[in-house]
């Protein structure tokens, strides 16, 4: 199953973020030899902190076992400030419609071999459906993405060879990398899931997503209620049923976005002490 994390959501995923970042670490500092930095045993890097989108493939426990980013190409991105010797001094490609895929990695040790749904294969094909099913969602017609010649056999072996290649293949860590261009149509897309056996909708529903992310404590709660400045009231509260459809609403929310538009609408309806007061005592029952 697959989780997209972008600029938007991605401080309520802090769990699942960390997993991505550690299999990047194995992958690419370990397993392939890059040079690149790994704090905590953890691989991220500055195109990180320009609000990505990630690709995320999960197994049937919710762990991160396959990943992929995203990034626009108008802007920074690897392939025009890391990997600029592959284009052999021609300019980057940039455009609105073009996006680079780069950090493309599945979990060799977790997954197994074969073609079923916990198979290395099976996860590839899974990723790279979804990377461009997401794109092509998004408005984007072709992903530049940066790989080695292993990365590059895989995709033709899975009827998604690349349609062209930027610039030429030079040394990188143990292996080589290679600039590779795919356009994300229904075509190749169809073509991926045929190959994998991949069978309707790969992303998870609503319901999922939110296990997946990081609980907010009830203490949490409190204590994001008191920065706000929501102390003990200084008159007897109201009884009534809005009142407490927004009490329930402050006890029931279950991620920072909802807790914050709860105490929003508090802070319109009713006097902000009273309402901090009643959501302590109900958090000590």
């Amino acid at each position: 199953m697959i989780l997209i994390i972008d600029g938007m959501n991605r401080h309520r995923y802090g769990r699942v973020l960390d997993e991505m970042f550690a299999l990047r670490a194995r992958v690419f500092g370990d397993r392939l030899g890059w040079e690149v930095d790994i704090v905590d045993g953890k691989e991220v890097d500055q195109f990180d902190a320009l609000d990505p989108a990630y690709v995320i493939g999960l197994n049937d426990e919710g762990r991160v076992v396959s990943c992929v980013r995203a990034l626009q190409t108008t802007g920074p991105h690897m392939l025009a400030d890391v990997f600029s010797d592959i284009l052999d001094g021609e300019a980057p490609l940039r455009s609105a419609t073009l996006w680079e895929s780069t950090r493309f990695c599945v979990d060799t040790e977790v997954l197994d071999r074969g073609n079923s749904r916990n198979s290395v294969s099976y996860a590839t094909c899974e990723l790279m459906a979804a990377s461009l099913e997401y794109a092509r969602n998004s408005g984007i017609t072709d992903i530049v993405t940066v790989i080695d010649p292993i990365m590059n056999r895989v995709l033709k072996r899975s009827d998604c060879a690349p349609y062209d290649y930027v610039g030429s293949t030079k040394p990188m860590g143990k292996v080589a990398a290679m600039a590779a261009l795919l356009d994300c149509t229904e075509d190749r897309i169809n073509r991926i899931r045929k190959f994998a056996g991949i069978e309707g909708n790969v992303f998870v529903d609503d319901a999922t997503a939110e296990a997946l992310a990081d609980p907010t404590p009830v203490a949490e709660k409190r204590a994001m209620s008191c920065s706000l400045g929501w102390h003990e009231p200084e008159k007897p509260c109201r009884q009534d049923q809005l009142e407490q459809y927004l009490i329930d609403q402050l006890m029931d929310a279950s991620t920072g976005e909802e807790l914050a538009g709860a105490k929003r609408l508090a802070d319109m309806l009713f006097d902000k002490k009273m309402i901090a007061r009643r959501v302590t005592e109900m958090a000590g029952h």
